[in-house]
């Protein structure tokens, strides 16, 4: 069944209107555009072309669309205490979450970089430091992870080849996820992930907390 067109977007030409509605999907489904080759060029170059009217089509949602000043992404975020639309993350995909923020941020108070890459390998390391009373997830349920965050353009994973390890996989932090998890600075991240790590086996579980997160649901708390 094909729905009418809506009646505030007569503007758009009938020629724009799938490559317009293929924008919408994907910032709704993913969160972001991220458009550096392919059909994610042609989806930013739309978006870029139809900002406005785009952000005022999420405005009523609490949704805010913002743009990478560097990159060529679009981001849909929400607005905090506003937007009623939360995804959720287990306990394992914060620490996860929580760990590539610390390395992304760490990267750039020391370097000047276009990209922040690590491995796999790196992550679990930084995890066992960030998070030493807690056992590191194994390497399914690491994988499970990456591909969860990279669905929601958080991060971009680099395959290793054949003869190549997990570990050694390439693992791309966007800046996506800064924006998304918007600690104000390493205070605050310290105070946040403190919530997590247990002083003892005997230490009662952490209590639910929301943090921005947008794709699906735009918004994020954990379990």
């Amino acid at each position: 069944m094909t729905l009418p067109w809506p009646s505030f977007w007569q503007n758009i030409p009938e020629s724009e209107r799938d490559a317009l509605s293929d924008v919408l999907t994907e910032l709704l489904s993913a969160g972001a555009i991220i458009g550096d080759t392919g059909r994610d060029r042609e989806r930013f170059l739309t978006t870029h072309q139809y900002q406005q009217s785009i952000s005022e089509y999420f405005a009523p949602l609490h949704l805010e669309l913002v743009s990478d000043p560097d990159r060529p992404i679009y981001q849909l975020l929400p607005i905090p205490g506003e937007c009623g639309l939360l995804a959720r993350f287990s306990k394992a995909e914060t620490l996860l979450i929580f760990t590539l923020w610390r390395i992304q941020h760490d990267v750039r108070m020391n370097t000047i970089t276009p990209t922040v890459i690590v491995t796999v390998k790196d992550i679990w390391n930084h995890l066992k430091i960030y998070f030493e009373n807690i056992a590191p997830p194994s390497a399914s349920l690491m994988e499970t992870m990456l591909n969860k965050l990279q669905t929601r353009r958080f991060i971009r994973i680099q395959r290793a080849d054949d003869n190549a390890t997990f570990e050694d996989t390439q693992v791309e932090i966007l800046p996506t996820l800064s924006r998304a998890i918007p600690f104000e600075n390493l205070a605050a991240w310290e105070a946040q992930s403190s919530i997590y790590q247990p002083e003892s086996s005997d230490a009662p579980p952490p209590p639910a907390s929301e943090t921005s997160e947008s794709g699906n649901n735009n918004g994020a708390e954990t379990e």
